[in-house]
């Protein structure tokens, strides 16, 4: 017993948006096998990273209001005050930016960073260009969120990247969302960049890895101050 136990713990699930792809692999791995046995192997690794890719583990979210986590597994890439994307009408004033870059390793499930209403969704066509790129977030396809919070209203953005070509949500205007609770994906390999109204403050810098729904991006407080890091 203690064995299926363990067997079923190491199991993570798959998302249903997967199972198209998943069964798509299996379905040419198994026609091209017929035609040159290596390439059924060849697909076969294909369908068992594809099924890697759209894994959807559960997650322990930390519930505060005064909390932002993390919308994405991977990178955080970016940390920074400037203007948010026009489409969100968050204003003209820099907010706190901060970015995770998924790779097409990484879990692709994308995750609230707070609750709230969603206020606004902004969809905007665009190249595809390097997700870890600064410019990504002005010239790459993107859908835009903004979510209307405790800490009033911050902006989440999917960008697709140098590989993705497809951007999913699953929420629309007016639903509620708790913090953590899964939203879209991106498909395969992209970013999240969360923007932040005044009184935020930065719980992780450049380098660090994030895991959705759990790390801690940022926290609001009137005293609080910034962390330094370093790399070690």
């Amino acid at each position: 017993m203690h064995i299926f136990t363990s067997i079923r713990n190491a199991l993570v699930p798959v998302h249903r948006a997967g199972y198209p792809f998943i069964a798509g692999f299996f379905v040419i791995a198994v026609v091209l096998g017929f035609l040159w046995q290596p390439l059924f192997w060849i697909f076969l690794i294909l369908t068992v990273w594809c099924a890697y890719f759209f894994r959807d583990p559960e997650r322990v979210t930390p519930v505060a209001d005064h909390l932002v986590v993390s919308p994405a597994d991977g990178h955080v890439s970016l940390v920074g005050h400037v203007l948010p994307p026009a489409e969100l009408d968050l204003g003209t004033d820099p907010m706190l930016r901060i970015s995770v870059f998924m790779n097409v390793f990484d879990c692709h499930i994308n995750r609230a960073p707070m609750r709230g209403r969603i206020a606004r969704i902004a969809y905007r066509e665009g190249a595809f260009k390097n997700a870890e790129l600064d410019k990504a977030s002005e010239v790459n396809e993107r859908n835009g969120i903004v979510i209307d919070g405790p800490k009033g209203e911050i902006g989440v953005v999917q960008i697709a990247g140098l590989v993705a070509r497809r951007i999913v949500c699953w929420n629309k205007v007016e639903d509620r969302i708790e913090a953590g609770e899964r939203f879209g994906l991106i498909r395969f390999g992209s970013r999240l960049d969360v923007y932040l109204p005044e009184g935020a403050r930065a719980r992780v810098a450049e380098g660090q890895r994030a895991v959705a729904g759990e790390t801690i991006l940022a926290e609001f407080g009137e005293h609080l101050a910034s962390w330094p890091a370093r790399r070690d």
